[in-house]
């Protein structure tokens, strides 16, 4: 059957314990976006003088991001992510597929309230070299402050979320090491051996020596 494998099945031939080039690209370069627009975020509150530089940044880097999470989920659902170890708790396989779920609905939703927030106060969505986007939002008022509040609770969502994923990262890492981290830190090691459950790359315990 032609196309990607279907979501609940994977063959022999595609299991991997690594995540893909696109998807490792993907995940740090927007991981680095998110942190940046985060700090970008408690700079425009904390400092007027240099709100009006970072609003320029602060926009054209929330549509980038918009932008690259379509890409993600795309290739996500086409090339199937690593399964978790097998004697991973059940409780912490639910938090890890929620969080990581809960990231893209807020990758998705942040610069979308954020786009309709701007088009609520009556002032375009400006990008570098003065192109401007068109309104999602009617001008008014009361929808400007319905969405600004929502932004404001979705980021510190945002913040706490990416916070948590952090720390499970760093349990996997440097607690479980059971090769979850490695899986998106780098890709798989060609005849090499996997630090989940001493298999090689393809799946299969390594021959005896």
């Amino acid at each position: 059957m032609n196309g990607p494998t279907a979501l609940n099945e994977v063959s022999p031939a595609r299991a991997t314990t690594h995540f893909n080039r696109p998807a490792r690209l993907l995940h740090w370069g927007m991981a680095l976006a998110i942190f940046t627009m985060l700090f970008i975020g408690i700079g425009m509150v904390a400092s007027l003088s240099l709100r009006p530089i970072l609003v320029s940044l602060h926009r054209p880097l929330g549509i980038a991001i918009l932008l690259l999470v379509n890409v993600r989920l795309f290739n996500r659902l086409w090339r199937r992510p690593p399964s978790l170890p097998a004697d991973l708790p059940s409780a912490q396989i639910l938090a890890a597929k929620a969080s990581h779920w809960l990231l893209y609905v807020l990758m998705f939703a942040m610069p979308l309230i954020g786009w309709s927030m701007v088009s609520a106060s009556g002032f375009p969505v400006v990008m570098f070299g003065g192109f401007a986007l068109p309104p999602i939002a009617p001008h008014d008022a009361t929808v400007y402050a319905v969405l600004r509040a929502a932004h404001t609770w979705l980021a510190l969502l945002l913040f706490v979320t990416v916070l948590m994923h952090l720390a499970a990262a760093l349990f996997h890492a440097w607690v479980r090491r059971d090769g979850v981290f490695a899986g998106m830190a780098r890709g798989p090691r060609v005849g090499g051996q996997s630090a989940r459950g001493g298999m090689d790359e393809s799946g299969e315990p390594p021959p005896p020596m």
